[in-house]
């Protein structure tokens, strides 16, 4: 039983706590413990941790005034309890304190410290002046079961080739499909690690594992595909996610990383007269990165193509953008077909809507074609129904 009189505290908020648990885990190697100021700054210097990229000082310092105070009162050997929701996270026997520029911190980060920049106004709220380093031991730890999992999915089927996607799937839309076969067909196992995000303002974890899970189980092959949650915390954010991503999927047993070419951290950039992009910048880390082509629907084609290929042009071209596809469903919409699949959109309406008719089987029965049998139908199920009628093309 720890005495919080006896110890001084630190409070942190819960992106604090998952990436310790991350490090605890041992998926964010080569960091194996929290940087003191010395290991900062060679991090800074070169961007690498032993002759391995690491994009940015793998630090602790969370704000608020007493925070503050406490960091500035501890000395070295001193023992510090972490807590989180106010109860012991961690134990922490102090290495060193030290004052951090926010600014250039964030700038490590996203690359920016423009406060329009999404992500840098909420990072910077809960980023303190002072940070601390030392050996640290997680109290009541969770089981992450994650490693086991995919190391099971790989003995089950032999696998030679693990292939891992990160995405939200927010919601998943077919260029979202269309980028999991692709990556399916070039290996034995793929992992797509779904983002858990810390602030459900969308949909939540819960109805995104649904979709994936519907989609994997009906139209992929059995026992190739796994889903395993990834806590989106703040270090995922910005330019340098690409390489956090492949570094966690490295240290989870994948050989493989599927991105999207138009995934936000894939920037471009000049050095030495050549475009290179992020991924040039991986070092050390034996992980083969391919980017896969950016999937768009042709009218022409009257069907979804790779943007490379089509002759069409942007005119005959419709492209997947989750958050306008989300607003879609917010506002209470079925999305076309060609944009989600209809058995998705239900049950996300069905979701975020939930009981949203006043009298569901009357208007069941009064406008959808029935066998005339009496039975239970659910929201998702009027959406489906209602769909087929969408697509009728008698009377158009």
């Amino acid at each position: 039983m720890i005495s919080l009189r006896k110890n001084k505290t630190l409070l942190i908020d819960s992106e604090a706590a998952s990436a310790l648990e991350l490090l605890d885990d041992g998926v964010l190697s080569p960091v194996t413990s929290l940087m003191n100021v010395k290991r900062s700054q060679k991090v800074l210097k070169t961007g690498l941790i032993n002759g391995k990229t690491f994009p940015f000082p793998f630090i602790l310092a969370p704000s608020g005034k007493t925070n503050e105070q406490v960091l500035k009162s501890l000395n070295t050997g001193d023992e510090l309890t972490i807590l989180f929701n106010k109860k012991p996270f961690a134990t922490l026997i102090v290495e060193d304190v030290f004052k951090i520029d926010k600014s250039e911190r964030i700038k490590q980060i996203y690359g920016t410290d423009d406060i329009s920049h999404p992500g840098v106004l909420a990072t910077l709220s809960r980023l303190g002046s002072f940070a601390v380093s030392g050996e640290y031991t997680l109290l009541n730890k969770l089981s992450n079961n994650n490693k086991e999992v995919i190391k099971n999915a790989q003995q089950r089927i032999d696998a030679k080739h693990t292939t891992a996607i990160v995405m939200a799937a927010n919601p998943l839309h077919r260029a979202h499909e269309r980028l999991i076969r692709q990556a399916l067909e070039n290996t034995d196992l793929l992992v797509i690690f779904l983002l858990r995000s810390y602030t459900e303002s969308n949909l939540s974890y819960k109805i995104r594992k649904e979709s994936l899970d519907y989609f994997i189980s009906n139209f992929l092959t059995k026992n190739h595909v796994i889903v395993v949650p990834l806590e989106n915390s703040y270090i995922f954010a910005g330019y340098n996610e690409i390489i956090i991503d492949a570094i966690v999927a490295k240290n989870y047993g994948c050989d493989r990383l599927t991105i999207g070419i138009n995934h936000a951290g894939l920037g471009m950039f000049y050095d030495c007269n050549s475009n290179k992009s992020i991924i040039d910048r991986v070092v050390g880390i034996d992980i083969e990165i391919s980017i896969a082509s950016e999937y768009v629907y042709c009218d022409k084609c009257t069907t979804l193509v790779s943007k490379n290929i089509c002759p069409h042009g942007q005119h005959h071209q419709i492209s997947y953008h989750a958050d306008s596809i989300l607003e879609l469903l917010e506002l209470g919409i079925l999305p076309p077909t060609m944009l989600m699949r209809k058995e998705i959109s239900a049950r996300i309406l069905a979701h975020i809507f939930p009981n949203r008719f006043k009298n569901l089987e009357k208007l069941y029965y009064d406008i959808l074609p029935v066998e005339g049998l009496l039975k239970e139908h659910t929201e998702a199920d009027f959406y489906l129904e209602l769909m087929k009628l969408y697509q009728t093309t008698s009377l158009t």
